[in-house]
């Protein structure tokens, strides 16, 4: 099994048998499941870590388990539709960090915040936007899966994953020995580095990273002890990832003393400093995902034109159950919208319209660097209504979380589709199953995080710090004020972002210069996520390179399924842990 054939559907180990059923009465079952196991666990990863592992692999994983464990017959197919519905109510679990900002807000007298979101009020806000960001999503499969090839790596990693688990052979054997080593290996390395703090095990503790120099120390910059970065830098390659250091060196390795020295920015504080920072990254975004999509409006032409005159027994979903769906999905948030959380039917009308165009960006984003950028796409869309509705922190945070949850169920079905066009699976089912596990993981988080809250804490010393949401809540409180209260040269900084997105994109559509063009994707997010991060990933997609070079053979048969268990075993621990830690199993330490 090679890298080449694992992105290749008509390869025979890939296609589906004449007969093959996937949407199954048990795969469907599993599914809801899974998502309840999913959803209600991960909140407390994304809290706890302040980002989500991907969750696609530890679908399918479960999935494996739960089918095997009752079943014999079971194939990839169907633990497909089950990975499908845990990614997708982990997206939508990724929503607890805007739930989070509400309170953080709130345990701030100086705001002057007193809204409380409710369980009900969050599980139908939940429901409603996410199955709008699946219903909006659907038609861009063909351009971004089928069309532009984007890598999609933690798809990859899944559909990998859902083929070793269900194939027979050397080859086969010796892939589900590679994935199996990266797994363990991984997830060893997790619980030594993030949970061994929770439990009563402080003895092997090591740091979370190893800092380059004072500054790298306070910007969180270094080489992070994490092999699931490692393994998402060897799927993603060596353009993207050198382009994300790019951006990581320029954000925090050369801005903040400047910010610093210009008392743009008054103190040498990671948060502070991002503040600003966000502002040229999400620039470079934006202006690059819709340059790219500008470049090629004839391939979305075309691809809307084969939706629209596609019928239900051609495995896409129909595009006027999209078109009415998205209508219904559109109206009944207005309506939550306007009678449960105040806000008026032209600014969620305005919030929805605004949230197509950063789906999209999204969703890009995601395919070439692994890292979807929901929360810088959601503090764009707060600075958007900073100036529509200047002083309503309510507003602001309301319409970004419509953006945040839009965004982030684009790209879990995006990447679901690149995992299906793998392996070759119906798409229409796998819209099926992320429709079905939203309301399924809305409801888990809608329970589950205010346990979460009264009994760990939401920021202070000691609570789960969630940083996402505490970049909502303190930009929130920033915009309170209107545009005039943003960072100094913070807009001037995002027009220079602007700027270089679309001249990097249009160099990059030339062929002969694409390879020698940093990827605007890959600048601006390398200035979003964590230094540590970026540079572990850079790392993996060196060694990937070399490894290529010295044994391209067997780079072909190995690298794919032990990136894939890289990833998996981290994430694994790092949804098992707080299920056993809710269970009683392992207990928090004093």
């Amino acid at each position: 099994m090679t890298a080449a054939v694992a992105a290749t559907p008509e390869h025979a180990a890939m296609v589906k048998p004449p007969g093959t059923r996937e949407f199954t009465l048990r795969s469907v079952i599993v599914a809801i499941v899974v998502a309840a196991v999913i959803g209600g666990s991960y909140p407390y990863v994304v809290l706890k870590l302040g980002f989500g592992p991907n969750i696609s692999v530890v679908s399918a994983f479960f999935g494996y388990l739960a089918l095997g464990i009752a079943f014999r017959n079971f194939h990839r197919w169907e633990n497909n539709i089950v990975q499908t519905a845990g990614t997708s109510a982990g997206q939508t679990a990724f929503l607890c960090t805007m739930m989070a900002a509400f309170d953080l807000l709130r345990q701030d007298p100086a705001t002057g915040f007193t809204f409380e979101l409710k369980p009900y009020q969050a599980f139908l806000w939940l429901t409603c936007s996410g199955v709008l960001g699946v219903l909006l999503s659907v038609p861009m499969r063909r351009h971004f899966v089928v069309d532009e090839k984007l890598t999609f790596a933690d798809g990859v990693a899944a559909g990998e994953t859902l083929i070793v688990l269900d194939s027979h052979g050397k080859e086969s054997r010796g892939a589900a020995r590679s994935l199996g080593i990266g797994a363990v290996l991984s997830g060893l390395l997790m619980i030594v580095r993030e949970d061994a703090r929770m439990l009563k095990a402080a003895w092997y503790r090591i740091p979370e990273m190893l800092p380059i120099g004072g500054l790298g120390a306070k910007m969180n910059v270094g080489l992070s002890w994490s092999l699931l970065s490692i393994g998402s830098g060897l799927i993603v390659g060596v353009r993207i990832t050198t382009s994300m250091l790019m951006g990581m060196i320029a954000a925090w390795v050369v801005a903040p003393p400047a910010l610093l020295q210009l008392d743009w920015v008054h103190h040498m504080v990671r948060r502070e400093m991002l503040l600003w920072i966000m502002w040229p990254a999400v620039g470079v975004l934006v202006a690059g995902g819709l340059t790219s999509l500008v470049l090629r409006w004839n391939v979305l032409v075309k691809s809307f034109r084969g939706l629209g005159s596609a019928s239900i027994e051609s495995g896409d979903f129909p595009m006027s159950w999209v078109i009415w769906g998205s209508i219904g999905a559109s109206v009944a948030l207005a309506l939550l919208q306007k009678f449960s959380l105040g806000m008026g039917l032209g600014l969620t009308f305005v919030a929805i319209v605004l949230s197509v165009p950063l789906m999209l960006v999204g969703i890009r984003v995601l395919g070439e660097t692994n890292w979807g950028p929901i929360s810088a796409l959601t503090n764009m869309m707060q600075g958007i209504f900073g100036a529509l509705a200047p002083g309503n922190m309510l507003a602001n945070l309301t319409a970004s979380g419509v953006t945040g949850s839009i965004a982030s169920q684009s790209e879990g079905l995006m990447q679901d589709y690149k995992t299906g066009h793998m392996i070759g699976s119906t798409p229409r089912y796998l819209t099926y199953s992320q429709l079905i596990a939203c309301p399924v993981g809305a409801a888990a988080v809608a329970l589950i995080y205010p346990l979460l809250r009264n009994t760990y804490g939401i920021g202070g010393d000691h609570g789960l710090q969630s940083p996402i949401s505490q970049r909502f809540a303190g930009l929130a409180r920033i915009l309170s004020e209107g545009v005039q209260a943003l960072p100094t040269g913070a807009l001037q900084a995002l027009l220079v972002g602007v700027a270089v997105g679309v001249v990097l994109t249009f160099l990059e559509s030339n062929p002969k210069l694409r390879k020698w063009t940093p990827s605007p994707t890959g600048l601006g997010i390398g200035m979003l996520v964590p230094g540590s991060a970026v540079c572990a990933m850079f790392v993996g997609a060196i060694l990937g390179e070399l490894w290529r070079m010295a044994k391209s053979r067997n780079y072909e048969q190995h690298a794919i399924p032990l990136a894939s268990g890289l990833i998996a075993g981290e994430a694994i621990i790092a949804t098992l842990i707080p299920i056993a830690v809710a269970l009683k199993i392992v207990h928090l330490q004093d």
